[in-house]
């Protein structure tokens, strides 16, 4: 390509980026239920065609700056099987760096095992809530598993993990509540707080003192007041200083929420995520989230604590009351990984092993890896879209898969390769990617 088609190509991309940012504008515009204008300024016909919703531009956008880059899409592509270390694309095995098969539970032979007997036990589905119409005894084997692993005195588990934290955060906050969250907060947390009606605002990242602050500012205009972080941060792979936040939250008597959905199984000598990575007590937190769909080789959600907070989530969220409960076959599959995992902590040691090889080789080709710990999540950060997506397809054709995330996902400067890394993948098929990857970055 010479000069002349690159500099046009650049410019075409941004001047689609600036019309996706005013129609991204436009979106959350219409999502934040603003003021519209008088219904005769507006044509009826036009406001029933789903084309003419700015979230549809959006997404046409999207594609049309993946034509004018001539950048093949590098999403939802079919996996002919299992995904773990490896996977099989179009008849063709690539080493895998695009799932949270973080232990490598997923087809484990006992895993798969015991889910296939639940389903010949008790079916496909639960069929209804678990309220009204009963309960399977593995949903609750698997949630008293939970609550030990926690040490707490209850858990209950939800169909979703993005549902989990809409759901329980809109139940038990309300009107005249707070909610402050990490500036880099998954969705469903944002989701959540949006839903619940209180009044929500971030802090910076990881930034316990500003945190303090701004609650010493404005905690006594509250009545309740819930912070939420993570354990593990899935887009920038760093966790915050737990032990900070526990401070915190006994200094301005407000609810502590950690989503644990990447640092189970990831964090700690054996798996038990943040709470043993920092030394913390199980009581210092009040809402321990995480979900089953990474390590613990499943699908759904779960919240463990105390019996007051349990019991109101199992009468009153509206996630858990009106949703159909969590799969036999998926409680049965995720109790076995769980099993797993403690009954073999040298899954968790080859993880942590990995992930920081990853890190130091990556480093040491001159990538920029942000404020990556090396625990499970690493990012190389690209500071280009169009690069992103370029370096993503060529690594596919070198049968390399990885995901590349860029704007508006994140802002443009922070565009990035994803590598999320599991305890099966083998050291040569880390130093053979991040050879590849150094190798295409100074084509």
């Amino acid at each position: 390509m010479g000069m002349g088609d690159q500099i046009r190509k650049q410019l075409a991309a941004a001047a689609l980026k600036r019309q996706l940012e005013r129609v991204s504008g436009e979106a959350a515009a219409s999502n934040a239920h603003k003021v519209e204008a008088p219904a005769e300024d507006k044509p009826w016909n036009a406001r029933a065609r789903f084309e003419a919703m700015p979230l549809y531009q959006q997404v046409s956008l999207m594609r049309q700056m993946g034509d004018t880059l001539r950048v093949q899409s590098p999403f939802f592509r079919v996996h002919e099987g299992a995904a773990g270390a490896t996977t099989t694309i179009g008849g063709r095995e690539y080493i895998n760096f695009a799932n949270y098969n973080y232990l490598g539970l997923s087809s484990d032979a006992l895993v798969t095992a015991r889910a296939k007997d639940a389903i010949d036990r008790y079916g496909m589905s639960a069929s209804a809530s678990r309220m009204v119409a009963g309960e399977r005894p593995v949903q609750r084997e698997l949630e008293r598993a939970i609550a030990q692993l926690y040490d707490t005195e209850d858990c209950v588990a939800f169909v979703s993990g993005h549902a989990t934290n809409v759901t329980v955060i809109g139940a038990l906050f309300g009107h005249g509540d707070l909610i402050v969250h990490d500036a880099l907060a998954h969705n469903s947390i944002v989701q959540g707080a949006q839903l619940s009606g209180a009044k929500r605002l971030a802090f910076p990242h990881n930034d316990w003192r500003e945190l303090d602050a701004l609650l010493a500012r404005v905690r006594h205009e509250y009545r309740n007041v819930l912070v939420v972080i993570e354990g593990l941060y899935s887009m920038d792979g760093d966790f915050p200083e737990l032990e900070r936040f526990v401070e915190i939250r006994q200094r301005h008597g407000v609810f502590l929420m950690v989503d644990e959905a990447h640092s189970l199984g990831v964090l700690g000598a054996s798996g038990l995520g943040i709470r043993e990575h920092s030394g913390v007590a199980p009581d210092d937190v009040d809402l321990w989230m995480g979900t089953m769909s990474k390590t613990l080789a499943g699908c759904g959600g779960f919240i463990a604590g105390c019996q007051p907070l349990v019991d109101m989530l199992r009468h009153l969220a509206p996630g858990f009351l009106y949703s159909v409960g969590l799969a036999p076959a998926l409680a049965a599959g995720s109790l076995a990984a769980l099993e797993r995992m403690q009954a073999e902590p040298e899954r968790v040691a080859a993880l942590q092993a990995r992930g920081q090889q990853f890190l130091c080789e990556a480093r040491a080709a001159g990538f920029d890896t942000g404020t990556s710990a090396g625990y499970a999540v690493v990012p190389v950060i690209t500071r280009s879209s169009l690069k992103a997506a370029q370096w993503a397809n060529a690594l596919f054709e070198e049968g390399i898969n990885v995901q590349p995330i860029f704007y508006p996902a994140v802002e443009e400067r922070a565009a990035r390769l994803r590598f999320f890394i599991c305890s099966t993948h083998e050291p040569d098929q880390i130093t053979r990617t991040v050879e590849t990857l150094a190798r295409i970055a100074k084509r």
